[in-house]
């Protein structure tokens, strides 16, 4: 959980992710949308990746990346219990 809120502590990642919920991007389209070199959008896609906040998947020449909701389920699950949440608030 860790690697989870250390790339989500990032401003840029945290933009990355909303624009991968609206829809899957190659590493080219998520760089047009920042001011920085693209190994530096790289650099941010391989902390999403390595917390798992984001797959990859080759198609052809392209890398297409993708969010995985199921992560973020996963941290939304531990603030409830975190929290002690049981919808008796």
């Amino acid at each position: 959980m860790n690697k989870v809120f250390k790339a989500l502590s990032n401003k840029t990642r945290r933009k990355i992710l909303d624009m991968l919920r609206e829809r899957d991007m190659t590493a080219g389209e998520i760089a047009e949308n920042f001011k920085m070199k693209k190994p530096s959008i790289s650099h941010h896609l391989n902390i999403l990746k390595n917390a798992d906040l984001v797959s990859e998947e080759k198609r052809g020449q392209y890398v297409i990346y993708s969010i995985n909701t199921t992560v973020f389920q996963d941290v939304i699950s531990w603030f409830i219990k975190f929290k002690g949440v049981d919808g008796d608030d």
